[in-house]
């Protein structure tokens, strides 16, 4: 295992309806941040598609395995020699209608290592504002996390935040990662907070990629993609738009909160 540090970058997207403009986007910045050092990079939730209503994605479920999606994160992976962690795509489920909200992981190779099916589905209803992701999605089941150079990384995606039992069933990670679309109301409230709390009671890194801006369908999403440190420090954030948060995993650091404030070590429940 390295114990050198590793930069890592999570990529801040305004996703359209559009599947190719998303790959365009897509493909810059992870470009952008491989160019930059990255040797693992994250994308948001929803960042191939965020359609004008939420059925427009089930017209976009592939198989696993199979699909423009899945083999732009492959081909992606493997050119720029890069973990890719790619964020959600629709996978298609047993219920018509509705798909899987899939997290799928690719080494520099291009193989996928790993995949997570979201399984906390989002709804929120406020004045004008209403969601219920259940309508078109199916709940996941299975905690996931992968062994990358440097340690474990736990893998969960967007409304997942709030449910701090998930990341105990992890086990001790290095990393957390976390695509997301956070509305701007619930980002704007509890986005930061949830983020550096899961840092630091899990004494990990936490790597957030976000949908960030004003989307064609008429939906905000917050933003304020982040890298946070095990000690619940906030390493780089992008609030809005377009870009790239970069930051380093440091192995030693890691150890080093951990020694010094050995809260794993205590558990008792």
């Amino acid at each position: 295992m390295v114990t050198e540090p590793v930069k890592v970058a999570a990529v801040q997207m305004v996703s359209t309806p559009k599947v190719e403009e998303n790959f365009a986007a897509a493909r810059r910045l992870i470009m952008q941040a491989a160019r930059q050092g990255a040797q693992l990079v994250l994308l948001p939730e929803y960042w191939p598609i965020m359609g004008m209503s939420e059925a427009d994605k089930v017209a976009h479920a592939e198989q696993p395995g199979a699909g423009p999606i899945q083999q732009f994160m492959a081909d992606i992976a493997r050119q720029e020699r890069i973990w890719l962690i790619g964020g959600t795509l629709p996978l298609a489920s047993a219920e018509p209608g509705k798909v899987l909200n899939t997290t799928l992981v690719y080494d520099p190779a291009g193989q996928r290592v790993s995949r997570y099916d979201k399984i906390h589905l989002f709804s929120f209803a406020k004045g004008d504002e209403s969601y219920d992701e259940a309508r078109t999605i199916v709940h996941g089941a299975e905690v996931s996390t992968f062994e990358a150079p440097f340690g474990r990384v736990g893998l969960s995606v967007c409304y997942d935040l709030r449910f701090p039992e998930l990341y105990r069933a992890m086990g001790e990670c290095a990393l957390i990662v976390m695509p997301a679309a956070f509305t701007y109301t619930t980002g704007k409230a509890h986005w930061e907070i949830l983020l550096r709390a899961r840092a630091i009671e899990n004494q990990c890194y936490v790597l957030a990629a976000a949908q960030g801006g004003k989307h064609q369908n008429g939906r905000r999403t917050w933003g304020h993609s982040m890298l946070v440190d095990p000690w619940g420090e906030v390493r780089d954030v992008l609030p809005e738009g377009e870009g790239l948060v970069m930051g380093d995993i440091e192995p030693r650091h890691l150890h080093g909160v951990r020694e010094s404030l050995p809260a794993l070590k205590h558990r008792k429940l």
